[in-house]
C-alpha cells in the first residue's frame, strides 16, 4: 500500500489511452494530460505503457510505501526526496519499506508530473477504466490526506495484467518543456472561405497566443487575435460568427469560443456550438498537459501525411526504437473539403477533414433541419452494421456525424471512399420513424443556482455583457417576445427533440423544439463562463440543453432540473437520441427534494413512448407555414435589433 501522507495541489489517478467508447454520450477519455512523460514513466519501471500511475498538478503529494517499490517520477522538473535526500527524476527508483516520497512544487516550465510504480496503482475500473474525471466525480477523486493506494502485482507476477516491457534498444528521451511552445496542427473541419476569410486563418496560425490562467484539463484557453470572419453572425446558432448550429470534438481539437481559442483536454466535450478550425496532431497532445498560465504559444499547420510521420516517429521514441524517415512538410496544407459537396441519398453532403484521425460529414445546408438530423442517424447506423476496423468513435451532431478513426489502422483516404458508398446507399429518411420517448423533467424557474452562475459571471468575468444581469430578459429582448411570461411559456410549452448528447458532458442534451415556434433564438456567452451549476437549464442559438455536470458553458440560463445521469441506472445516462422534453414547473424546494431522491434511486423521471417520424413532421411544417413566417420575422427583426445595438455599442 501507498499512504497519502499529504496531496498536493491536484492529484489523480490516471492509466492510458483512457475511457473509450463514450465519446458520444458526453463521457471523455479523461487519462494523462501529458501522456508521453505518462508513457515513458511506465517503461521505465518496467510496466505496460498505460498501467495506472499518479499525475500531479503544479504542487506534489507525499506518499509513504508499507512495502518496497520501483517508481519513477517524470514530467515537468521537480524536486524529489526520498526520506530527506534528492534523488532523480526519470530514472527507475528503489524505494525500501517505509520510506518517505516527497515531490515538491513545479516553479519553472511545465505543469503535471507523474509518479509510476511498478505494478502500477491497483484500483477498480469504471466503464473500462482506472482514470479519473474528477469534475463528475468518475473512476475516482482526487487524493486526500489518509488515502490508501494499493499496488497491483509486478509484470510477469501471478496476476499481473501484462507482460514485463521490453527493454529499449537506447536510452527513453524526456520531452521538452518550455515555456514557448509550437503546438503542429492540421487544418479542418471549419476554415476559409466559409467561416473565416483567408486573410483571418492566416493570422490565427501566424499569432502568437497566450495560455489563459483560466487553463485546466477540459481545455487550454488562448488569447490572441480576434480572427477575420468570412461571416457576420451564426444564424440560428447565435450572435457571434464562431456560433455554430454543431460541431464534434476530439481531444486537441482548436475551437473559437466567441473572442477566445480553446483547445480541448482529455476532460473536454465531446460536442458543441462552436467554430473547429485545427486539431493538434497526436505527436504534440502531450504539450497540452505542460503549458501554464503566461506560456506563448504558436499554431503551425502541417499536412496529414507529415503528422502520420511525427507520430510514427513520436512512438518509437516511447519504444526506445531508432526514429523512422518523416515525410517533409508540404508546403500547401490541403483543402479541409476533402471532396466536392455532393447531392447524397437525402440531399447535399459535404465531407470535410477533422484533423488526422477524424472527418466531419455534414447533411444539408447549414440551417436547423431535421431531416439532416436524420441522414446522420443513418449513417451512424450503417456504420455500426458494418463495422469497419480502425473507427473508434462516431458522434452524431445536430447535421452531422463526426468520424474518429485510427490513421494507421483505416487510412482517411479508405474512409472517405467507404463513408461516400455507405451513404449513397441510405434508406430514404422520409420513410424513416426513429425510436424515442417522451421524457418529462421538472425544472425550478430562476433557480438559485443557475442564477448564482449568472452573478458570478457579471462580477468577474464580464459585467459589460448585454446578457447581464439578467439572462431571460436577454432572450425576452432578443427575441421580440412582450414579458418574461412569454419565455416562461415557450420553454413549458414546447416539445424538445434531443439530438445530441455530449453537448456539455454526461448525456446532456442538446435539444431543438419541434415546432419552429418554439424556437428562441439567443447567442452564447462571449467569453464562456467557468463555472455552471448541474443540470442548469439554458437556451444557445436554436437550441436548449441541461448541463450533466458542475462546469464550464455559455448557454442562457432560465432555471435547473433533475439531474440526467445517475450511476445506479445501466446504461447511466437518463436520455438518449430522438428523446422528446417535456418540462413542468416546480419550485425551488420541490426540486431539492426530486434531487434527492433521484440522488437515492427512489425517483426517476416519467417516461412515456414515443417516436419520431420525419414526414409526419415535414407534413406539420406544411399545415403551418404562415404561422412559423411570420413567428420567424419577428424573432429575425429583434435579433437585427439586437446586433445593431451590439454593432453600435463597439463602435
Amino acid at each position: 500500500m501507498i499512504e497519502v501522507v499529504s496531496a498536493g495541489t491536484l492529484a489523480t489517478v490516471q492509466d492510458w489511452p483512457g475511457r473509450l467508447g463514450y465519446w458520444e454520450v458526453g463521457v471523455p477519455p479523461s487519462g494523462p494530460m501529458d501522456d508521453r512523460s505518462f508513457r515513458l514513466g511506465n517503461r521505465l519501471v518496467g510496466n505496460p505503457e498505460g498501467a495506472p500511475g499518479i499525475e500531479l498538478t503544479l504542487g506534489g503529494p507525499r506518499l509513504r510505501f508499507a512495502a518496497p517499490a520501483v517508481v519513477a517520477v517524470t514530467g515537468a522538473p521537480l524536486v524529489v526526496e526520498l526520506d530527506g535526500e534528492p534523488v532523480a527524476q526519470w530514472a527507475p527508483l528503489a524505494v525500501p519499506a517505509g520510506a518517505l516520497l516527497k515531490l515538491g512544487a513545479i516553479r519553472g516550465a511545465g505543469v503535471r508530473a507523474y509518479v509510476l510504480v511498478r505494478g502500477g496503482i491497483d484500483c477498480e475500473p469504471v466503464m473500462g477504466s482506472r482514470a479519473t474525471f474528477a469534475a463528475a466525480r468518475l473512476g475516482g477523486r482526487p487524493l486526500r490526506k489518509g488515502d490508501a493506494l494499493a499496488i497491483g502485482p509486478a509484470p510477469g507476477a501471478p496476476g499481473a495484467p501484462g507482460a514485463p516491457t521490453a527493454a529499449p534498444a537506447r536510452a527513453l528521451a524526456p520531452p521538452l518543456i518550455t515555456r514557448e511552445w509550437t503546438l503542429r496542427v492540421v487544418p479542418g473541419p471549419h476554415g476559409a472561405p466559409d467561416f473565416l476569410t483567408t486573410a483571418g486563418l492566416a493570422e490565427l496560425f501566424g499569432a502568437t497566443w497566450t495560455v489563459h490562467l483560466h487553463s485546466d484539463r477540459t481545455g487550454v484557453r488562448l488569447t490572441g487575435p480576434r480572427p477575420g470572419w468570412a461571416r457576420e453572425d451564426g444564424g440560428e446558432a447565435g450572435l457571434h460568427p464562431s456560433n455554430i448550429l454543431d460541431s464534434a470534438y476530439g481531444v486537441g481539437t482548436v475551437m473559437l469560443a466567441g473572442d477566445m481559442a480553446v483547445v480541448v483536454g482529455p476532460d473536454g466535450p465531446s460536442l458543441g456550438g462552436f467554430v473547429a478550425v485545427a486539431q493538434v496532431i497526436r505527436a504534440d497532445l502531450w504539450r497540452l498537459g505542460q503549458v501554464r498560465a503566461g506560456d506563448a504559444v504558436t499554431l503551425e499547420p502541417v499536412d496529414p501525411a507529415h503528422a502520420a510521420g511525427l507520430q510514427a516517429q513520436a512512438e518509437a521514441q516511447i519504444a526506445g526504437a531508432a526514429d523512422p524517415p518523416v515525410p517533409p512538410a508540404r508546403a500547401a496544407v490541403p483543402a479541409v473539403i476533402l471532396d466536392a459537396p455532393r447531392d447524397g441519398s437525402g440531399g447535399p453532403v459535404t465531407f470535410r477533414r477533422a484533423g488526422e484521425s477524424a472527418l466531419l460529414v455534414e447533411f444539408g445546408e447549414p440551417v436547423l433541419d431535421l431531416r439532416s438530423r436524420v441522414r446522420a442517424h443513418l449513417l451512424q447506423e450503417a456504420l455500426f452494421e458494418h463495422a469497419p476496423a480502425g473507427v473508434l468513435d462516431l458522434t452524431p451532431g445536430v447535421r452531422s456525424l463526426h468520424v474518429h478513426h485510427d490513421p494507421d489502422r483505416l487510412s482517411a483516404p479508405d474512409l472517405l471512399a467507404l463513408l461516400v458508398t455507405l451513404e449513397a446507399q441510405l434508406p430514404a429518411p422520409d420513410a424513416t420513424t426513429v425510436p424515442g420517448r417522451v421524457v418529462h423533467l421538472p425544472l425550478a424557474w430562476r433557480d438559485a443556482e443557475a442564477m448564482s452562475a449568472i452573478a458570478r459571471y457579471e462580477a468577474s468575468i464580464r459585467s459589460d455583457a448585454p446578457w447581464c444581469p439578467d439572462n431571460i430578459e436577454f432572450i425576452r429582448r432578443i427575441n421580440g417576445l412582450d414579458d418574461e411570461d412569454g419565455v416562461r411559456d415557450v420553454v413549458f410549452g414546447a416539445s424538445y427533440l434531443v439530438l445530441g448528447l455530449g453537448d456539455v458532458y454526461m448525456g446532456a442534451p442538446v435539444a431543438v423544439p419541434l415546432d419552429p415556434r418554439h424556437r428562441l433564438v439567443t447567442t452564447k456567452y462571449n467569453p464562456a463562463r467557468t463555472w455552471t451549476p448541474a443540470n442548469a437549464v439554458g437556451i444557445g442559438g436554436a437550441f436548449l440543453c441541461v448541463y450533466g455536470m458542475e462546469g464550464p458553458g455559455g448557454y442562457q440560463l432560465v432555471g435547473r432540473t433533475v439531474p440526467i445521469w445517475h450511476a445506479g441506472d445501466d446504461p447511466p445516462w437518463r436520455l438518449r437520441h430522438f428523446d422528446e422534453l417535456r418540462f413542468h414547473p416546480v419550485a425551488d424546494e420541490e426540486l431539492a427534494r426530486l434531487r434527492r431522491d433521484s440522488d437515492a434511486g427512489s425517483w426517476a423521471p416519467r417516461v412515456e413512448p414515443g417516436g419520431f417520424s420525419l414526414a409526419e413532421h415535414e407534413r406539420f411544417l406544411h399545415a403551418n407555414a404562415d404561422g412559423i413566417a411570420a413567428f420567424r420575422a419577428g424573432r429575425d427583426a429583434a435579433f437585427a435589433i439586437e446586433r445593431g445595438a451590439w454593432e453600435a455599442a463597439a463602435a
